[in-house]
């Protein structure tokens, strides 16, 4: 049996996988190290976070969480667009899908996305990129801590 915050993971990744279908999407497993490239078609790891302390309802039992999920975006510029305006339609489609979807198929009661922070990525001898730290804060709840 998955536990409902592992399910809720998977899914918020499963949500950035298809908005950046050539993203290189890792995280929630050993490849979760921030690389020292960017793929070319961007990349994002999602981490596990907090589920924090959750609110207790007692009749039925049921333990509410607000569970923060960092999210770091990396993408490189275009022909086109700087690295900035590259990321920043990589965290529109992201935030596209969330509002197509914002109860993941009712697994969760809400999806909500914080503003992200950006910074530069310098590697010797690469193209400098830029990489974007969001959180995307999943409301649920379950009837067990574990569960």
């Amino acid at each position: 049996m998955t536990s409902k915050r592992l399910q809720v993971l998977d899914a918020v990744k499963a949500l950035v996988v298809s908005a950046l279908p050539s993203a290189d999407v890792k995280g929630l497993n050993a490849d979760d190290a921030k690389p020292e490239s960017i793929g070319p078609g961007g990349t994002v790891i999602v981490r596990a976070g907090d589920p924090g302390e959750p609110e207790v309802d007692l009749s039925p039992t049921r333990y509410n969480y607000d569970h923060a999920i960092p999210l770091e975006v990396g993408a490189y510029e275009s022909a086109s667009k700087t690295s900035e305006q590259v990321l920043d339609e990589m965290l529109a489609a992201i935030g596209l899908k969330i509002s197509e979807d914002p109860t993941l198929g009712g697994l969760v009661d809400w999806l909500e996305p914080s503003a992200a922070s950006t910074d530069d990525f310098d590697a010797v001898g690469a193209v400098a990129g830029r990489w974007a730290d969001l959180e995307i804060r999943a409301s649920y709840a379950t009837t067990a801590p574990l569960n």
